[in-house]
């Protein structure tokens, strides 16, 4: 039997934000946060549209987490990420306590595993979820970019 709702399920709606920020021409990084099987935050990269360096889509679904549960912890939720977090957001996931995250793309640059940045220990960390999907866009992204300039 197939799970309705499993990573799989949970990525393809994290790449739909992703999506969206692209079409607005921010980098296509897309986040949402699910407790008990629904989705309770969404976000996608806003730097640009907001001129603010910390508007990562993580960083926007932290704050909207936070707003739905009525509290700044996020024990029992899961974040689904197109991008391996930064360290900025590895941070600011360590102090939510999130239990769990998901992402698709690894960021060997600038990703929170190369840094070594700490996470929670309670923390699950776990990748490669439709990462060819997650790459893909921000592929088509830079290309793009590139192709403008």
């Amino acid at each position: 039997m197939i799970e309705p709702f499993d990573d799989t399920y949970f990525m393809q709606k994290a790449i739909q934000e992703a999506e969206m920020a692209f079409e607005k021409g921010e980098i296509p990084v897309g986040a949402v946060i699910v407790i008990d099987n629904k989705i309770i935050a969404r976000g996608h990269n806003l730097t640009e549209t907001l001129t603010d360096v910390t508007a990562h889509a993580e960083m926007q679904a932290i704050t909207a987490a936070a707003n739905f549960l009525g509290g700044k912890y996020l024990k029992g939720c899961t974040l689904y990420v197109t991008l391996e977090p930064c360290q900025m957001c590895a941070g600011a996931l360590y102090w939510s306590q999130i239990s769990r995250i998901v992402y698709g793309a690894r960021d060997i640059e600038r990703g929170c595993i190369n840094l070594k940045t700490k996470l929670h220990p309670k923390t699950k960390i776990e990748g490669g979820i439709l990462e060819d999907k997650a790459s893909d866009i921000l592929k088509r992204f830079f290309i793009m970019k590139r192709n403008l300039n």
